[in-house]
């Protein structure tokens, strides 16, 4: 990892978990359902979404704690379709980060009411958001709407399930990855450029650079699907594979896969040369994402 990028996480990443835990154990509600939703927000992750919300506004020159604010919303969105697509009724999986999954602690009734929680709670602590204008925080609304719902993760995720009764091809796979994954970096990435006031013209580059980086994030789950192991990745390995799940590897071979992979690093490294400003720490995450092992 990159000084500059890893100065950065060392810095951030322990204000995004402050505010993120923070957020819910200021709410007024049932010990027991907060307890579960602070279980997932603390078995771990990268932070990869809320970090991007915060390196966005760095780059800017603006710092500002609705970052912090926005990123955690953010990633409550992330981590409860991950406590529902783990699931019996989904993906009926029993490890996540490494840790037995929500519903195996807590039952599947409280999972999922947690799961719903965190969903509304995201959209409530963007609405209470100060110092951002009323214009902002409508926007940051609207957009965490498209991304989080059936115009985007929600929906990516009906496709992700259609697909498993036959063979995508790789049109069909990218518009799933690109709603199902992509969605929520992408925006990560634009409502860091709203909350900094970035010009259109930067804001089209940066969400081009979101849209392939998204397929590069998800193309470098299916390799590591392949060539990692459960304790490396802190889920179920192989998973995609015994379920004979269309995958970027499924399609292209695993070296086809790879290739893929560097061709959408490559167009998002070329999106950022678009951008008005310097973006080192945005390289620094696209090689991030393309070399991480787990």
């Amino acid at each position: 990892m990159e000084t500059t990028l890893k100065q950065f996480i060392e810095v951030q990443l322990p204000e995004i978990e402050t505010t993120l835990y923070d957020l819910v154990e200021k709410i007024e509600a049932p010990a027991h359902l907060k307890e579960s939703m602070l279980y997932s927000l603390k078995a771990g992750g990268k932070r990869i979404r809320p970090l991007f919300v915060v390196a966005v506004c760095e780059m800017y020159k603006k710092p500002l704690a609705a970052s912090l604010v926005v990123g955690s919303a953010v990633e409550m969105i992330h981590t409860y379709s991950l406590i529902h697509d783990d699931l019996p009724c989904m993906d009926d999986d029993e490890l996540r980060r490494g840790k037995p999954t929500n519903h195996v602690v807590y039952g599947e009734a409280l999972a999922t009411l947690a799961g719903d929680a965190l969903n509304t709670l995201a959209f409530g602590v963007v609405a209470r958001l100060e110092n951002v204008t009323a214009e902002q925080k409508l926007e940051l609304i609207n957009l965490l709407s498209v991304g989080a719902g059936a115009e985007g993760m929600v929906g990516g995720q009906i496709l992700d399930m259609d697909g498993e009764q036959r063979l995508l091809n790789i049109q069909e796979l990218e518009t799933v990855h690109v709603n199902k994954t992509g969605a929520l970096l992408r925006f990560s990435i634009e409502s860091g450029a709203v909350l900094a006031g970035a010009s259109e013209e930067d804001r089209k580059a940066l969400v081009a650079y979101a849209h392939h980086i998204g397929l590069a994030f998800q193309i470098q789950d299916d390799i590591l699907d392949i060539e990692g192991t459960s304790e490396e990745l802190g889920k179920t390995a192989g998973k995609d594979v015994a379920a004979e799940k269309s995958t970027y590897p499924a399609l292209l071979t695993l070296d086809g896969a790879k290739q893929k992979l560097n061709e959408h690093y490559n167009f998002a490294i070329e999106a950022l040369q678009k951008v008005s400003i310097e973006t080192t720490l945005l390289q620094q995450f696209a090689q991030y994402i393309v070399r991480r092992s787990n």
